[in-house]
Parts: C-alpha cells; structure tokens; sequence
C-alpha cells in the first residue's frame, strides 16, 4: 500500500507539472479602421508543454455595433473578404456548420428569417444571437427563440460558460478556431486563433488580459479548420474553403 500510495503522489506531481498553463506573452492593440472596433493581436504560450498560439480580437461594445449573420444559400458563395468589402462591414468571420449539400446545420437566423431549426446534437451546445439591443451567447437548451432576435447561429462547443473553461473539451485535436465570447459587461468579441485544441482555446479565452482589460465570461466556438477567417478592412485571414454562412458587425444604425 505504501508503495502504491507513493506511487501515486509521484504521478500526481508529475501530471501538475506539465498541465496546461497559458499565459499572455504579448498583447497589443493595433490601428483598427474605425473608432467602434479595437483590433487585438494577442500571443498566448504555455511554456510547460512547449505550446504557443496568435490570436486576433476584434472587440467591440455591444451598444455601438449590430450583430448579422450573412447568409449565402447559392451554388458560389463569396469569400469573406469580399462579401465584408462589399456590405461595408466593420468587421466579420466565419459561421456556422454546414453539411456536404451546403446546408446550415443548426439554428440559422439572418435578417429575422429564420432558415434553419435549432438541432438537439451535443456538438451545437451554444447560440449566438442578437437583438435590437443585445448580443450574448447562451446554452442551447436554454435558447429561446422570440421575435426580438433578428438574427442568430447555433454551433459549438461552448467553450467558457461563468469564467471558466468548459470541462472535458477535446485537448489533442489541433485546428484554426474562430469563436465569439462576451465579457458580460456590455462588450464582446468576434476572433481566430492559430492552431490549438478545443480545451487549450479554452483555456486561453479565460484568462483575465486575453484582449487587453476584457475577461469572457462566455465563449463559443465557431466552424473551424479550413473554415476559419478573419476580416477587419486593412487586415485579413482568409478561409481555405466556402462557407456557408458569415457572422458580420455593423454600425449600429446600419439597417
């Protein structure tokens, strides 16, 4: 018992001495195109296990933007750079999951049409939405759709919930992430990040100066790997396939 139990201990020590712990190593604001969105690139490393990650932020407060999802049902959709430039957004990224024939799947509310119901796969456990006046995630089983919500996307998993990671993330599977995470506090943010897995993304977006003072108190993972993109007018992170559809920001007196 005695040799078990020391055994043990030993294993405990070891396993806390290589657990992830990402820290911030640089984050820098930089000269965003206009006053309503702060553009953050932010290196996040976890020394421990040799990992190192980038991340762009476009942060903005709720009050100041409108929150669309563009959605893109014919045969050749356009990149996400193009259909920004041409809707004049301020910023955007990828959205949601789609299946092989380029259907939505999932909740998809754009324009206060809804085009896709809400699916009960564990994978699509978080929704994005808005309405006149708020953008928030919440838990998929606690959505419900009213008539206020003009636009919405269902995906997944959620990745913080209350300021902590979610538990039992995959953490072995690396790919590009973009997600969407509010603070709680009348700000949110749209973002990619660099390859990681699901449990390390969470484990970043936690942290209290991910992307300058904010600290996320709810996290949502969006459709990732050759899906991800990024688009602030002067800075670009293509995706390597069509979406189907996009999650845009806009003026806030933008109709």
């Amino acid at each position: 018992m005695r040799f078990f139990l020391a055994t043990l201990f030993a294993w405990l020590a070891i396993a806390n001495c290589v657990r992830a712990e990402w820290k911030v190593a640089q984050a820098a604001c930089e000269n965003s195109p206009n006053e309503s969105i702060a553009h953050w690139q932010t290196i996040a490393e976890d020394p421990a296990n040799d990992a190192r990650a980038e991340l762009h932020f476009a942060v903005f407060a709720i009050n100041a933007v409108t929150l669309r999802v563009i959605d893109q049902p014919n045969e050749s959709p356009a990149d996400l750079a193009t259909t920004m430039t041409r809707l004049h957004a301020l910023a955007g990224v990828n959205g949601g999951y789609f299946d092989p024939e380029n259907a939505p799947v999932g909740l998809l509310v754009s324009g206060g049409r809804k085009i896709s119901p809400t699916s009960s796969a564990r994978l699509l456990s978080g929704v994005l939405w808005a309405s006149g006046t708020r953008i928030d995630i919440t838990r998929a089983i606690h959505f419900r759709m009213n008539g206020a919500i003009k636009n919405a996307v269902q995906c997944g998993p959620l990745l913080v919930e209350r300021g902590e990671p979610i538990a039992g993330l995959n953490d072995t599977r690396a790919a590009r992430r973009t997600f969407a995470a509010v603070d709680g506090l009348g700000h949110a943010a749209l973002g990619v990040c660099s390859s990681v897995s699901l449990g390390q993304l969470a484990q970043i977006l936690r942290l209290t100066n991910v992307a300058g003072a904010k600290s996320f108190v709810r996290a949502l993972n969006l459709d990732g790997g050759s899906s991800s993109a990024f688009w602030l007018d002067g800075f670009s992170i293509p995706e390597h396939k069509p979406v189907r559809d996009f999650v845009a920001l806009f003026p806030r007196a933008s109709r």
